[in-house]
């Protein structure tokens, strides 16, 4: 499926297209896809949360692992300068996602972002972002594809198939609960897809997302409550 056009957004600045382009390009170079060196104990959740067009509510939420207990969950929320570009949208979250990762009392050995890592037109997205920027291990867990072509997993918890894109595989297609539509896993930084897939796995506990997502997206949205 390819990247498709907003149409209830104006067209994007050519030039303001270009210079992102060309820091895309400077990043992708410093992507590392590679099997990670940590004795993972802490994990973090993050997402985002559009509030109108112009302010974003991000949230980390820290857990332990592999015991999933939540041990700090915080939030920032503020204005976003840069308008909304088709492929370019980790250039609007990253800033105030930043913000909040500051917030943490302690820092995770993994972030699992709601989003994609490499699994993106040009490999950037915002779990790679985020990684790139914190030089921290990302994996990208999404609820929908940006590009690329995959056959359905099996219906069963734990089903895996590959996601490719210009013949290389970029996510494993993965079904975390019987019978309910897949995710999307990715590699964002640092990280490799064999081990965010069997991460994802352990995580993936009672729903469709895993516990660090998908409590990041419970308390976006418990949060977005109190700033309306």
């Amino acid at each position: 499926m390819a990247y498709y056009r907003r149409y209830d957004y104006p067209a994007p600045d050519p030039a303001l297209m270009q210079a992102l382009l060309e820091q895309q390009k400077q990043m992708q170079e410093r992507i590392i896809i590679q099997k990670p060196d940590f004795d993972l104990k802490l994990i973090a959740g993050c997402d985002s949360s559009f509030i109108g067009e112009d302010t974003i509510l991000s949230v980390f939420v820290l857990l332990t692992y592999p015991g999933l207990e939540v041990l700090e969950k915080v939030w920032h929320h503020g204005p976003v300068d840069l308008p909304y570009v088709p492929g370019f949208l980790s250039f609007r979250e990253a800033p105030n996602l930043l913000l909040a990762y500051q917030k943490l009392q302690q820092k995770p050995d993994l972030i699992m972002v709601d989003g994609h890592g490499i699994s993106h037109p040009r490999k950037l997205g915002i779990a790679t972002h985020l990684g790139l920027h914190l030089n921290k291990p990302t994996m990208g867990v999404a609820k929908k594809v940006l590009v690329g072509k995959y056959k359905e997993p099996d219906q069963t918890k734990g089903s895996v198939s590959p996601l490719l894109y210009k013949d290389e595989i970029i996510a494993n297609v993965l079904r975390t609960k019987d019978n309910v539509k897949p995710v999307f896993v990715s590699a964002g930084h640092l990280m490799d897809l064999d081990t965010a897939t069997s991460i994802a796995k352990a995580c993936a506990i009672k729903h469709k997302l895993p516990e660090p997502t998908r409590l990041a997206d419970h308390y976006a949205a418990v949060f977005k409550s109190e700033v309306k």
